[in-house]
């Protein structure tokens, strides 16, 4: 007579394999948008954002704003959201989550003000206050350059990374996961028996730093 057996049957080694293989690719993907969005606002923001001229001695003068005169937050929530990134894999669980809700909240704060700051004159208005003695002066022929805008698209992708990152945060491995703070492994193992008289049994000790002489 038959009988059913509780043991669970082995899955396929592709179907196990399914899960770890999309974490990776998740996790690369979320690595490279979060460092190269964050790249491109930081270095973006150090560029012209608006032009214009200023009125001195009857005469005209240039004047320009670079992004950090314009708005510091897109560079300040850049920083935060890098360190966001790799806190992700310092933290798990709830951690985790906020952390990666911290890092999509920082692109999408750096991709709104970078828009926001790509009409913004307050900035021009104080350069051409400055250059010609006139705190009512105001800038004329005010121009914006692409630069905000490319600031933006390298927010959306640390917003990306974020996302990705809520997502598919769940799947990926944390720091120090295989070791406890001592420094020894994760519920270690005691090493196996080894016979000197089988040289395969030697090489083996000799690998995981044993002195296979030594009995006990």
């Amino acid at each position: 007579m038959g009988y059913v057996s509780a043991v669970p049957v082995p899955q396929p080694r592709a179907a196990r394999a399914a899960v770890p293989t999309g974490g990776r690719r998740s996790l690369a993907a979320a690595l490279l948008l979060g460092a190269l969005g964050a790249t491109v606002v930081l270095l973006s923001a150090g560029q012209i954002w608006a032009e214009g001229t200023a009125s001195v001695g009857g005469g005209s003068v240039p004047v320009e704003a670079d992004g950090g005169a314009v708005t510091g937050v897109p560079t300040a929530l850049a920083i935060v959201g890098l360190a966001a990134l790799f806190a992700v894999f310092a933290v798990r669980r709830t951690g985790r989550t906020l952390v990666a809700a911290l890092l999509a909240l920082s692109g999408a704060g750096a991709a709104l003000a970078a828009v926001l700051g790509a009409s913004d004159s307050a900035a021009l208005d104080a350069e051409a206050a400055r250059i010609s003695g006139d705190t009512a002066a105001a800038v004329a022929g005010l121009t914006h350059t692409v630069w905000p805008y490319v600031t933006a698209v390298g927010a959306a992708l640390i917003l990306l990374a974020g996302l990705f990152a809520l997502r598919f945060g769940k799947s990926w491995p944390a720091m120090g996961g295989r070791y406890e703070r001592s420094g020894t492994p994760r519920g270690g193992r005691k090493a196996p028996a080894t016979d000197p008289d089988r040289p395969e049994d030697l090489w083996k000790a000799l690998d995981r730093g044993e002195d296979p002489t030594h009995g006990g």
